[in-house]
């Protein structure tokens, strides 16, 4: 550590606590409370990185999450590698293993540097005009050199092995951002009884606080800002009705206030416990949110701006306060604001030289006579001509201007460069949130304005920046969000209303006294300046890149973004955007808010993939999901399928039985005495309230109002285009409860278009919508000896006169609760026992055991499909396809003529929607009757097809009925019922046509009499 770079006292790091670690493989030490950043200027390590396209040397920039050049590769082991972490940000630890990135074959000697030498050559979209010709070169040539130069770091090639979890919260209020006024805020929506969470991506709460200088006479409420702050935090933390989360990043707005935030759990901690996951996804849903996100400090664009040492005023002064670490040992500041002035006293009293200031606004001020009067010279109306030094700054060329032109310049040495050039406050949530920003003419920047959401924004975020106003500003934000969250009249999620004081207040950032407006960032250029001024360090965008842009003829600031790349780069344009902006919209000579803005889209830092995924990973990204009786199938030797997300038992073979034998012997089964069968996959949701039967009578084609209780009904769900979205059987249980089935596969989204009409459309409804599809094992027993076999294991009348088919009783079976339902996929008599699923399998077992000498056969999935067609029962999602109305289906008797309105229905009245050439699902009987067709081969007019002939239709379903000793078929057919009787062909992969005879869907017991025994 280089004793003269690190203070002697102060700071927040932990003096007590050396730690060591390694950076491109040297070695170096550093304190607890470091961040890598601090820990390398201690050892007066300057240079980090490169840059993507010239590989120029860069160093730390900021001081933060707005940092573009210092990003870092962190190695655990092999399975553990992040890259682009910002070594600002990355606290230090024992052993930590950090590397550059963008650099071969080493940091300080790197090859890629020959694309600075070029750099005239390959201006802002080269690519554009260069990689057209030869044609055959872009893929043998081209693609690949581009691909192996694109992207920064190395991604991980083994698993990873850590965890991450996954965690919804509701909160009253929700402040992001732990800096003054947001801490303000929570404090006061806390006191008003609000349920409070705060986050903030750094580890410690107080954001410019904790950069404060110590020495400093700050006083905040009239204590000490130390002592308020630790008094703040200490009262958050005490209370039970506030959660506070460190290093946690708000990273998401989306609608209705949810708010997704990043806990970072063990990246700081040198051994992470194996038990605890690395990371936190929260997914927050706030009744109000205070946006409290701060501002950054605006970079200064000038000839050589780029160079390691140069770096915001910003920075320095939290490296300086915050870690006890001196940047430099000579710096220069370039400044547009006041504020700087204050940091150049700061760093002289730490012992750092200030060779001189160089204002680059005209005229006096008493902040400059400040520095005057502590011994710092002052330069004002200046520019810079440039800076020298390869890896690290080492002189800078100032000019004093006379309009624009340069009457005394002067070269200074120096280590370090700060510039300021005033604060952008942070939007980036505020304008995910759809919120319309407002362009402030005296700051030079956007705010907040008018509010999508119920949120409001406190602080330097909305322009005030002094620290007494923001804590007030902030106080109030807290307050207002508190009684609008507990407000017992509150209704709905309007977005908050503005309040009076929201127009923001141009004032210095910390401290007291009145600011002055801001700047242009860019400075002047006259002759005799030399080198690039950039304004995405990362991306290496200069200023001569955005004149070119605008030569090309491209005026809006998001087309000229995509073609010089600025602001795309991992900070995704926090130190450049707006510095781009107003060069762009002053070469075009407009105003700001006519050249745009540039869309801010999440992720406000990058998130890693394990937090999005969460513990969806291995087994559980794609999950199996069983029911209660599986153990028992597969004990039966049952082969499974999947079904959506489920393991269902398709066919039950027995010896030497195949698939066809093993369902045919099923078939039988069901048809001459008894078939049990696992239907417990079928979703189920339970609709409850005053309003249940008004929200089906709105959402199914179906009349439910005249549904008695205990009664059930075959219901059919569409889209709101009109076409089959599913389909099930829906009980009444009371005059207040539904019991609805859907398809197993449906389950899902059935709940989720139900959730979505109740929140969007018909919220004035009581209605309550429960899921209850893995709380209920179903077992259907099917046939003419289900009957004989269930009457002597419930304790109900299960007569025909007393649950006739469609009925539903509540009962008790092996002393179980269960619901019975006298229902049949089968056409045969029928009935399916719904238990709680923990006693899934002991009834299962007892139903089997009675049934045994019934001759009970256990069938899969298989059989229940050809069981199903023989009586033209349809499944949705094959004899469906996504265009197929009720009508075509043969549903239209199920639709409530009567009903004014439900989901689809305007669309069943389109023309086209009742055209007599639609497709209608039939029934097909090959001439022979043992050929079995194939499942979506086209049916034709013809044994062959002529243009311009198109094909009628499709086979939907196919099998071989072993209760009618032949083949099957079901297809969707143009004018299909009008054609019953005609003779159809199918054409084969062979080229032969097959034909078939149009028949009625319903091939077996077509007048119900087994159904109805």
């Amino acid at each position: 550590m280089n004793e003269a770079l690190r203070t002697s006292s102060g700071g927040r790091i932990d003096r007590s606590r050396p730690l060591s670690f390694r950076f491109d493989g040297v070695c170096y030490a550093g304190f607890a409370g470091d961040t890598l950043a601090s820990a390398l200027l201690a050892n007066g390590v300057h240079l980090l990185g490169r840059s993507f396209k010239y590989h120029r040397p860069r160093g730390v920039l900021a001081a933060g999450a707005e940092e573009p050049n210092a990003l870092v590769g962190v190695r655990r082991d092999a399975a553990r590698y992040t890259p682009n972490v910002r070594a600002t940000q990355l606290e230090l630890y024992a052993g930590l293993e950090a590397e550059s990135q963008n650099r071969w074959p080493s940091l300080a000697f790197d090859v890629g540097a020959i694309n600075d030498l070029i750099a005239p050559f390959i201006p802002a979209g080269f690519y554009y005009k260069t990689f057209m010709w030869p044609r055959r070169a872009w893929k043998s040539i081209y693609e690949p050199r581009i691909r192996a130069a694109a992207g920064l770091g190395c991604a991980p090639r083994l698993p990873d092995p850590d965890r991450y979890a996954t965690r919804y919260a509701h909160c009253d209020v929700l402040v992001v951002g732990g800096g003054p006024a947001g801490l303000a805020a929570a404090a006061s929506a806390a006191g008003a009884g609000a349920r409070v969470m705060l986050c903030d991506e750094q580890p410690e709460l107080g954001g410019a606080l904790l950069s404060v200088n110590p020495q400093a006479a700050l006083s905040l409420d009239g204590r000490p800002a130390a002592q308020w702050l630790a008094g703040t935090l200490a009262t958050l933390g005490a209370n039970a009705r506030v959660t506070l989360l460190p290093r946690t990043t708000a990273f998401g707005y989306f609608p209705h206030n949810l708010v997704s935030l990043n806990e970072r759990l063990t990246d700081h901690l040198p051994v992470q416990p194996p038990e605890w996951p690395r990371e936190r996804q929260w997914l927050v849903r706030a009744r109000e949110v205070v946006l409290a996100t701060g501002a950054i400090e605006r970079p200064l664009v000038f000839p050589g701006n780029d160079r390691p040492g140069i770096m915001l005023a910003s920075a320095a002064r939290t490296f300086l306060n915050r870690y006890g670490v001196r940047a430099g040992t000579r710096a220069v500041l370039v400044t547009a604001t006041d504020e700087a002035y204050a940091i150049a006293l700061e760093l002289q009293e730490a012992g750092i030289f200030v060779a001189t200031i160089a204002d680059v606004r005209d005229g006096e001020s008493a902040a400059a006579e400040g520095a005057r009067a502590a011994g710092i010279p002052v330069l004002t109306g200046a520019t810079v001509l440039g800076t020298s030094g390869r890896r690290r700054v080492s002189s800078i060329r100032l000019a004093q201007l006379d309009g624009h032109v340069p009457t005394t310049t002067q070269l200074q040495p120096c280590d370090i460069v700060l510039m300021s050039g005033g604060y952008t406050p942070s939007v980036h949530l505020f304008s995910q949130s759809r919120g319309k920003l407002e362009w402030d003419e005296r700051m030079q920047a956007f705010l907040p304005g008018a509010a999508a959401e119920r949120a409001r924004s406190a602080g330097a975020c909305r322009g005030i920046f002094d620290l007494t106003a923001a804590l007030t500003d902030g106080g109030a934000a807290g307050a207002a969000a508190a009684r609008a969250a507990l407000d017992p009249a509150r209704r709905g999620v309007r977005p908050a209303e503005v309040t009076a004081n929201s127009k923001a207040v141009v004032t210095d950032r910390v401290g007291q006294g009145a600011g002055t407006g801001a700047v242009s960032t860019a400075l002047p250029r006259p002759s005799g300046a030399r080198g690039r001024a950039f304004v995405d360090w990362q991306n290496d965008v200069t200023t001569r890149d955005l004149a070119l842009a605008t030569r090309e003829g491209f005026r809006s600031i998001e087309h000229v973004k995509r073609y010089t790349t600025t602001g795309m780069a991992t900070d995704q344009g926090k130190t450049s955007n707006l510095n781009a902006l107003e060069i762009v919209s002053r070469t075009l000579g407009s105003s700001i808010p006519k050249v745009g803005l540039t869309t801010f889209r999440m992720p406000y830092t990058p998130v890693s993939f394990g937090s999005f995924a969460g513990p969806a990973r291995g087994e559980l990204f794609d999950p199996v999901r069983t029911t209660p009786m599986h153990g028992w199938a597969r004990a039966q030797g049952a082969v499974f399928e999947d079904v959506g997300l489920w393991k269902r038992a398709r066919y039950f073979p027995r010896g030497d039985e195949d698939m066809h034998a093993a369902v045919a012997r099923e078939c039988r089964a069901v048809r001459s005495a008894c078939g049990i069968f696992d239907a417990s996959t079928l979703g189920k949701i339970e609709v409850v309230g005053a309003d249940a039967v008004t929200f089906m009578n709105r959402l199914y084609i179906n009349v439910w109002s005249s549904l008695g209780i205990g009664r059930a009904r075959y219901g059919v769900l569409l889209r709101d285009d009109g076409f089959v979205y599913d389909d099930g059987v829906v009980a009444r249980l009371a005059a207040d409860r539904l019991h609805v089935t859907t398809t197993t596969g449906g389950a899902g989204r059935v709940l989720a278009m139900m959730e979505d009409y109740l929140q969007t459309e018909w919220s004035d409804l009581s209605v309550w919508l429960t899921s209850t599809t893995e709380q209920w094992a179903v077992i259907a027993v099917q046939g003419p000896s289900s009957r004989r076999i269930l009457a002597g294991l419930v304790d109900i009348d299960i007569g025909a006169a007393s649950l006739p088919h469609m009925g539903v009783m509540s009962g008790h079976i092996c002393g179980v609760p269960m619901r019975l339902f006298r229902v049949s996929f089968t056409g045969e008599l029928g009935f399916e026992i719904n238990v709680p699923a923990d006693f899934g399998t002991a009834v299962w077992e007892a139903v089997w055991a009675a049934g045994e000498t019934h001759g009970i056969t256990v069938y899969g999935t298989e059989s229940m499909h050809v069981l199903r067609a023989e009586k033209g029962y349809i499944i949705v999602g094959q004899d469906t396809d996504g265009t197929v109305t009720p009508d075509d289906a043969g549903l239209a008797w199920a639709i409530g003529r009567d009903k004014t309105d439900f989901v689809g229905k305007r669309s069943l009245q389109r023309p086209a929607m009742q055209s007599p050439e639609r497709r209608q699902l039939v029934g097909l009987l090959t001439a022979d009757p043992q050929q079995v067709l194939e499942e979506g081969a086209q049916v034709l007019s013809g044994p062959q097809l002529k243009v311009p002939d198109r094909p009628l239709g499709h086979v939907t379903s196919s099998y071989h009925s072993a209760a009618l000793g032949r083949s099957i078929a079901m297809a969707l057919i143009a004018r299909g019922r009008a054609r019953v009787g005609e003779t159809l062909y199918i054409p084969l992969e062979n080229g032969e046509a097959v034909p078939a005879q149009v028949a009625s869907p319903v091939f077996y017991d077509p007048k119900g009499a087994r159904l109805n025994a």
